[in-house]
């Protein structure tokens, strides 16, 4: 999913202000300031990564970073337990991509071969 959404980069801007800029909100959550600086320019998607940083680390909620809503700082444990529900979502769209890939090819070939059949 291509979260290069305008409002969570907006949310994402948000933190990096209340962080006291780029660099060091980088530091704190460990990332190269670089990569802040992709994602707010919109050069790189925002990734689940950079979100269960912030999340995880500085205690920011899931639902506010992602969706708008609720608060926007984490007061329950049950948060920790929806990121990893996100992720596990992810890999799951990732498996399934995958496999629609292999069968568009699969696909392809058999027609491939149909047509070399009708041919010869």
């Amino acid at each position: 999913m291509s979260m290069s959404d305008d409002a969570v980069v907006k949310r994402i801007k948000v933190i990096v202000k209340e962080h006291g800029g780029q660099l060091a909100l980088a530091n704190a959550i460990g990332v190269d300031q670089g990569f802040i600086s992709k994602v707010i320019n919109k050069k790189q998607d925002i990734s689940y990564y950079l979100i269960r940083k912030l999340c995880f680390q500085l205690k920011y909620s899931p639902e506010w970073l992602i969706l708008g809503t609720g608060e926007k700082n984490i007061h329950k444990p049950e948060s920790a337990k929806l990121i990893t529900e996100i992720q596990m979502l992810r890999t799951e769209v990732d498996i399934l991509h995958a496999r629609m890939r292999a069968y568009e090819l699969e696909l392809q070939e058999i027609k491939g071969n149909a047509e070399q059949q009708k041919a010869g």
